[in-house]
């Protein structure tokens, strides 16, 4: 059985003659190697194998010389006082039917108290197993067949296929590209809208761009909703990773706004991006009208399940205990960026606004007149996620959750991707 270093110890096989020793992306690959630069943190330098694990992310290109960086999941085990509450859990030996125990709700209202100094209802909150199935609740709670759901582009793709999936209409809101930052467009946002249009969805921070929107286009986004009668749902799942907070970047939850808008909208949260808990499906809806809020279970049309007591366990121990972990994991996360941000300035070509928030790099290929990026960034080795899918033909995003040198692996390979006469 492998086991892992806890928080910040360096591990008997972690560190080898001053080597990293990786999970072993793909058949064809040589690991350990030695890195460019040391890593920020050795808590963050190991990960184990995951190949055989039936990880979504590695099996994607099973077999092939592919290095994974799509999905949005860590190469990193999670923290260990995050598996100390899942072995308690286990530890009780049973898993029986289970809805939300009377932790979880008052662990979320204490977290966002004193990471955003929001104060919540904790009666407002409900579990659900993933911010997914929640978007794909409120599509069926807040619309009609037929009604339309805004949303700005590009953006994570649920977003543009759930609301058909629903029997709603997705409307998409193009972002504005500058060379240091994505806005919003607030023009081509009024000329989108129509009598058809109830619902906003908005990504916060912003999945793939890594923006994070300021108090002012909040406030102004809550006048535009207001006056069209839009329900807001601020999907806020990437709100504890904003990189920039020792400049002033901070992350303002929508419903904590002093506007008669933002109390009707509804927050969705997990533990899963900050803290690498994606398969123990476990989300948090934050839910401001009671009436709506007994809805909700109905309106997933038996097809919901319930979050599994494990999910539970690790949210709780993550929102209540895993802050340090968390401050670490930023660090390295900042020198991750700073990384891609070198390795595209060196790549003709590639544009990369940097990311304010999140562990993804949303990089603009249109400049290298290459036709197919992601295919060739595939052919090159790197698996990176395409931009079609997003709504943003022309561009890749790269996941750099990972430990150092798995990363500028992935940058030698992204820069072989679009090497001249390739």
């Amino acid at each position: 059985m492998h086991k892992r270093p806890a928080d910040g110890v360096r591990a008997r096989g972690g560190l080898r003659d001053r080597k990293l020793v990786v999970a072993a992306p793909a058949s064809g690959l040589s690991y350990p190697f030695v890195p460019m630069s040391p890593p920020p943190d050795p808590a963050f330098s190991f990960c184990p194998d995951r190949r055989g694990t039936g990880s979504e992310k590695w099996d994607r290109w099973a077999g092939r010389d592919v290095l994974p960086v799509w999905v949005a999941d860590m190469d990193l085990p999670a923290a260990e006082v995050i598996l100390e509450a899942i072995r308690a859990r286990v530890a009780h030996g049973v898993f029986g039917y289970t809805h939300d125990p009377p932790g979880f709700a008052p662990a979320l209202q204490a977290h966002l108290a004193a990471r955003h100094g929001w104060a919540i209802d904790s009666g407002q909150v409900v579990g659900t197993p993933g911010v997914v199935t929640a978007l794909a609740i409120t599509a069926r709670l807040l619309a009609a067949d037929d009604d339309e759901i805004l949303t700005f582009t590009p953006v994570y793709p649920p977003f543009l296929s759930l609301p058909g999936l629903a029997g709603r209409r997705v409307v998409r809101v193009p972002l504005a590209q500058r060379a240091t930052a994505w806005a919003i467009d607030w023009d081509a946002l009024e000329a989108a809208v129509s009598p058809r249009s109830k619902v906003f969805w908005l990504c916060h921070p912003h999945n793939p761009t890594g923006t994070v929107w300021t108090r002012a286009d909040l406030e102004r986004l809550a006048d535009f909703a207001a006056r069209h009668g839009l329900v807001v749902v601020s999907d806020e799942i990437w709100a504890d990773l904003v990189l920039d907070e020792e400049r002033g970047v901070r992350h303002v939850p929508f419903a904590s706004l002093d506007h008669p808008l933002a109390r009707t909208a509804i927050t969705l949260t997990a533990p899963s991006k900050t803290w690498n808990l994606a398969g123990l499906a476990c989300a948090a809806a934050i839910v401001p009208e009671a009436a709506l809020k007994k809805r909700w279970r109905a309106a997933g049309g038996g097809l919901v399940p319930m979050v599994n007591p494990l999910g539970y366990a690790a949210a709780e121990a993550a929102w209540r205990h895993g802050d340090a972990w968390r401050r670490r994991l930023i660090a390295v996360l900042r020198h991750h960026r700073d990384l891609v941000q070198q390795a595209v300035a060196r790549i003709p070509g590639l544009a990369c606004v940097p990311a304010e928030a999140t562990y993804l790099a949303w990089i603009d290929c249109r400049g290298t007149g290459v036709a197919d990026p992601q295919a060739a960034c595939e052919a090159a080795g790197l698996g990176t996620s395409d931009g079609r899918e997003f709504g943003g033909p022309g561009f890749v995003r790269l996941n750099t959750a990972c430990p150092t040198p798995q990363l500028e692996d992935a940058l030698a390979r992204l820069a072989r991707a679009f090497a001249a006469g390739r």
